[in-house]
């Protein structure tokens, strides 16, 4: 080894795998979280830790995935979902043997669970056709009351937010093997904006996931600068930008993912109305607004960026 740094890195490497061989021999799952204490022990002799810190044993992870070509859900590594479903779609968990039917979660929806590959989140039948996601939960509950995913054929899901793993991967599974149309619905602002890019391009800093994660072919919906006026939203239902919306804003124009002249005209718009306008807004022009008039509408006429 040409230092102690790689001598250590090399320890390191080779107490993540020993531990994931064991998860995998005993068919046990645990997190990134949990990986990170199993390998926080004093080594022997030395009275210094194995690892220091969960960025340690997350940088070994990140390694291992790219090297033996399997996402850590492969490697019985989980992430903390997040994600919310609603719809005619029926899954097989196969690690349990139940039929989870997601047209019958009542109001709270079902969960994604962490893993959601196909050999755990088996798809037995999905009537839909087509995919909407929602970057808040408050919308998406307010659409699932109105049975929003009932009345237009569809799976209804959110993030909640920025989308973890699970949701990401979830949803690229219904684009590439269900190919359905995927629709991506966030407030109007920069946040609202990468969001989407997320779900379609993957994250800069997670290459490997994102390849197997990113759904090229999503479409973004709204809300849209334009928006404003053919819906009539009024002055009391915007918020000013803050300078970080507006910083973020020109930076996203700057991203390869962002140069069509659609999306370099939606900026623009954005960082010229210096306002920002929330998912929840909407609901003042009436709570049926988003799931009778706004979506759709939105999506009968095609109308979305790409």
């Amino acid at each position: 080894f040409l230092n102690s740094a790689t001598a250590r890195s090399f320890m390191q490497t080779l107490l993540v795998a020993e531990k994931i061989k064991k998860l995998l021999i005993e068919n046990k799952t645990i997190s990134t979280r949990q990986m990170f204490y199993l390998n926080r022990h004093e080594i022997p002799g030395l009275k210094e830790s194995a690892v220091d810190n969960q960025k340690e044993t997350d940088s070994v992870i990140e390694d291992l995935e790219v090297v033996l070509d399997a996402l850590r859900e492969k490697l019985n590594l989980i992430p903390t979902p997040n994600g919310v479903l609603a719809g005619d779609i029926q899954v097989e968990d196969t690690t349990t043997g139940d039929v989870l039917d997601y047209s019958k979660m009542g109001a709270a929806g079902g969960a994604i669970p962490a893993k959601v590959e196909p050999d755990v989140f088996k798809f037995k039948r999905v009537k839909a056709k087509y995919v909407l996601v929602v970057e808040k939960f408050a919308t998406w509950n307010l659409l699932n009351e109105y049975r929003f995913w009932k009345e237009n054929n569809c799976i209804l899901m959110t993030g909640k937010g920025q989308a973890a793993r699970a949701e990401r991967r979830l949803l690229s599974r219904f684009a590439t093997e269900l190919k359905l149309p995927i629709y991506i619905f966030t407030d109007l602002d920069a946040a609202g904006y990468y969001i989407y890019s997320v779900y379609k391009y993957g994250s800069m800093n997670l290459a490997f996931f994102s390849e197997k994660s990113a759904v090229p072919t999503a479409k973004f919906i709204g809300f849209m600068t334009k928006d404003i006026k053919e819906f009539g939203i009024g002055r009391n239902y915007w918020e000013r930008q803050s300078e970080w919306d507006i910083k973020r804003a020109k930076e996203l124009k700057t991203y390869p993912w962002f140069q069509s002249k659609e999306w370099q005209k939606e900026i623009d718009n954005l960082i010229k109305f210096k306002y920002k306008i929330e998912q929840d807004a909407l609901v003042g022009k009436g709570l049926e607004f988003m799931a009778k008039e706004y979506l759709p509408k939105k999506i009968k006429n095609k109308d979305f960026i790409e």
